[in-house]
């Protein structure tokens, strides 16, 4: 009797709770109804099933049952997940400072980020983890490894590695690893990219974002009192928290100045949110770098400037995502992520492109079409559209992986290799200077060889799906020689396909390389060469009139 007054008394709380609400907004009687329904669903299951429950795993499935009927974006974080949410905003925790990634059976270190203690400890990408604290690892998951390498700050963490030396051969080491507190860097790279040009690399909105970003550019003027531009770049940057997008765009849009506004259900969630300091530089050329990987508040900061006539937008179209989300106590130190507004950026746009409260026939979201979008207008009256992302004024062509790339680096051949050129050859002087040679390049074309690297392409799925489609009506053994002949054909290909991929993949390598020995700072220094949104970025600010054109109304 006990337990059954348990659950009753559960369902009155929850269903007092929402005896604050409005009741035009809520149905009393559908929740009461249905919170009514779950309880006692559940109470005869704890009951009488056969077997015995897990409350926590079942009503686990049930919460995120329910969520999954929403946007992407509501999520509920256990007791044990909250401190996760926690470093997703904050960028900080108790560990050693390193990316880890999963090999075969172990865990290997990915990248160390510089001047953190797993670096400081000597520790290098590609080491295998053997070991923590004397424990095997062997078929772990990075998750597991990723627990218990964090800790306390001060605390130590003793690791066996395995490491490739100079003469091929693999060496067993132990690492001893004080932890301590690690802070994310939103701003990984700052610097000129030219003599007269700076270039800031955000790659994330979490705490201090905005002032890291001013911080770096009052850093480029003190470099170059005369610059004459600067290009942020916010390329696979997923977002964050929306008052640093505001932060950030305060940087180069003077004090008093619209950024976003929030709309909601909730008196709570309409806002509206203002620049608040003076800029840092209210008149300087600003070309602001996007991709579909440039979401949430990339795309405020976006556009803002591209409202606000402040600057131009370059590269690709953007993910899309305008919708806000608050986090929500609950008990035991649980949270809800809830998604409880859409953002609408100076011009008066919301730039979602998917709408999650319908839903196609197979269960899939819709995207919002092309005939309902509306047009918009910036500050200097050019038009701009809602509901798809921020549309670059400077579209480059949009890159895609072939799929060789895709594969050797999905099964580690790209990272490995680069492991094995790093313990056989010298540090280079310099990022910026580093180039493989096509003597280098053979060396691996031999070495993805010497790995029995394969893979199916989606010719390869079609193919085989073609003739079990024969098979299954009775025409396999007529096309067999057909299917031999054009099957033989497309191995050729792809037997080529390293040679024909050579210069994607040639950037790769050099990039993995250049990251086991200058860090994160390195790849990015190294790949402005080759960069070209940033040489569209470079030709923009180096030609005013063509940059001023790009701010004015088309005729």
């Amino acid at each position: 009797m006990k337990k059954i007054k348990t659950w009753g008394l559960s369902a009155c709380l929850i269903i007092g709770s929402f005896a604050f609400i409005s009741a035009s907004d809520v149905d009393f009687f559908e929740i009461s109804k249905n919170i009514d329904i779950f309880v006692s669903l559940f109470k005869e299951l704890n009951i009488h099933y056969v077997d015995k429950i897990d409350p926590s795993t079942v009503i686990r499935k049930g919460i995120d049952a329910m969520l999954d009927e929403l946007d992407p974006y509501t999520e509920f974080y256990s007791e044990a997940e909250t401190e996760d949410f926690r470093i997703q905003t904050t960028g900080k925790y108790g560990g050693i400072g390193s990316l880890i990634s999963e090999r075969e059976n172990y865990v290997i270190i990915e990248e160390p980020y510089e001047g953190m203690p797993a670096a400081e400890a000597g520790l290098m990408s590609g080491d295998k983890i053997l070991e923590i604290d004397g424990k095997s690892m062997k078929g772990k998951k990075s998750e597991d490894v990723s627990k218990l390498l964090k800790g306390a700050a001060g605390s130590k963490v003793k690791l066996l590695i395995e490491r490739m030396i100079s003469d091929g051969s693999e060496k067993k080491l132990n690492i001893d690893i004080q932890r301590r507190e690690i802070k994310l860097k939103n701003v990984p790279y700052a610097g000129l990219v030219s003599n007269d040009i700076g270039y800031i690399k955000l790659e994330s909105f979490m705490e201090n974002a905005g002032n890291d970003v001013r911080e770096e550019f009052k850093a480029l003027k003190a470099k170059n009192p005369n610059l004459k531009g600067v290009i942020l770049d916010l390329r696979g940057n997923p977002g964050g928290l929306l008052h640093e997008a505001v932060n950030t765009t305060n940087v180069f849009v003077d004090q008093n100045n619209e950024i976003v506004s929030t709309k909601g259900k909730i008196v709570e969630t309409q806002t509206t949110h203002r620049t608040q300091r003076r800029a840092e530089d209210p008149s300087i050329p600003v070309v602001v770098l996007t991709n579909a990987g440039s979401a949430s508040a990339s795309e405020i900061v976006a556009g803002a400037i591209q409202d606000l006539d402040r600057g131009i937008v370059i590269g690709g179209k953007t993910f899309g995502k305008g919708l806000v989300q608050n986090t929500r106590p609950l008990p035991y130190n649980t949270q809800l992520k809830v998604t409880t507004a859409k953002y609408y950026i100076p011009s008066g746009r919301c730039i979602q492109a998917i709408n999650y409260a319908e839903k196609n026939p197979d269960g899939s979201v819709k995207k919002i079409p092309d005939s309902l979008k509306m047009a918009f207008k910036t500050k200097n009256g050019r038009v701009v559209y809602d509901g798809g992302g921020i549309d670059p004024d400077i579209k480059t062509k949009k890159e895609f992986l072939h799929p060789i790339t895709y594969f050797l680096m999905v099964k580690g051949i790209l990272g490995d290799f680069a492991t094995e050129f790093v313990a056989k050859n010298q540090k280079p002087k310099s990022a910026k200077e580093f180039t493989l040679t096509d003597a280098d390049y053979e060396k691996f074309v031999q070495y993805t060889k010497s790995k029995k690297f394969t893979y199916d392409s989606e010719v390869d799925r079609e193919m085989k799906e073609l003739l079990k489609k024969a098979d299954d009506e009775k025409m396999a053994t007529s096309i067999q020689p057909a299917y031999d002949a054009l099957k033989s054909k497309i191995a050729e290909a792809k037997a080529k396909e390293i040679y024909s991929s050579k210069k994607e993949l040639f950037e790769l390598l050099e990039s993995e390389i250049v990251r086991r020995y200058f860090y994160r700072k390195g790849v990015i220094e190294h790949g402005f060469v080759n960069d070209e949104d940033i040489k569209e970025a470079l030709n923009a600010i180096n030609n005013p009139t063509q940059y001023s054109k790009l701010l004015k109304p088309s005729k």
